[in-house]
């Protein structure tokens, strides 16, 4: 991906296939809002594929369950297998959940992009949470130096790769959208191609982001009280729509369920809200 965002060299494209990392630029220079679903393992990248979206996302929650250990407790080689096993298992660009980047410094980040390319995701986000609940979030001149690093190490590639910058603010009590916008304008300023502000529900705040900035916004739909939907995000010009760890929680969630009841009760009534065996096979095909 050359210098200017969310562009690729015209006569790279003219000369090569269609490709899944091509595939996603695209999708984020189209006006029209897309969706991406976050699975969290080869067989709900499989079952996802199938239902008509144009491309996935990682969840650093689902990729953490899958393995057995909580959200931010996977080490930076886990990490980077799992992409390699989420982008194999499907035809549709992939965009990874790298948290922090698993690391502090620029150049960490740097070496993490580079790594993380390497195993066909078409993309990647990287958040300013630094990983310790005492001192949440990084300082600004530090965070804007990482987003910067990642933008020069992707500048490097043969394929296009697209960078999404997060700003966790909002999840760490620090619920001011002024700051958050600012934060995400300097994000933009030093190359990012998506800006991402999760936790920020309210739609009057996500309508002055769409306002501020000229970048993509990615919205995650990820709070049971939500009131609005995609037609609403749709008309504020929201890009993109993920849904985080959502849905491997609704998942991980009816599986305690039905093995509380065998412990607890005796019962296997959950077998009646079970897929039938041949139906759930047939994905797998």
């Amino acid at each position: 991906m050359d210098n200017k965002p969310l562009q690729s060299d015209v006569s790279e494209r003219e000369t090569t296939t269609t490709n899944k990392f091509s595939d996603f630029v695209r999708l984020h220079e189209n006006r029209e809002l897309f969706v991406m679903p976050n699975p969290w393992d080869a067989g709900s990248t499989r079952i996802f594929s199938q239902l008509g979206f144009k491309a996935l996302a990682t969840t650093s929650g689902g990729m953490a369950y899958s393995l057995g250990k909580r959200d931010g407790h996977v080490t930076r080689e886990e990490a980077i297998e799992h992409c390699r096993d989420i982008a194999a298992a499907t035809p549709l660009p992939v965009s990874a959940d790298l948290e922090n980047g698993y690391g502090d410094s620029p150049e960490s980040i740097a070496d993490m992009i580079t790594a993380i390319a390497a195993t066909g995701v078409a993309g990647c986000s990287i958040e300013d949470y630094t990983g310790d609940p005492d001192s949440a979030i990084y300082d600004s001149s530090l965070a804007v130096e990482r987003i910067q690093a990642a933008h020069e190490a992707r500048l490097t590639m043969a394929n296009d790769f697209v960078l999404t910058a997060r700003c966790e603010k909002y999840l760490w009590n620090e619920k001011d959208p002024d700051a958050v916008i600012e934060r995400l304008q300097a994000f933009e300023s030093v190359g990012a191609d998506v800006l991402f502000a999760p936790g920020m529900n309210d739609l009057r705040d996500i309508e002055l982001l769409m306002q501020s900035v000229t970048k993509p916004v990615n919205v995650i739909m990820s709070s049971p009280d939500l009131p609005y939907g995609l037609d609403e995000l749709k008309a504020l010009g929201v890009r993109r729509v993920s849904v985080g760890s959502s849905i491997a929680q609704l998942v991980y969630g009816k599986a305690i369920a039905a093995i509380k009841e065998i412990a607890e009760t005796g019962t296997f009534r959950f077998v009646q809200e079970a897929t039938d065996y041949e139906a759930l096979e047939a994905w797998f095909k």
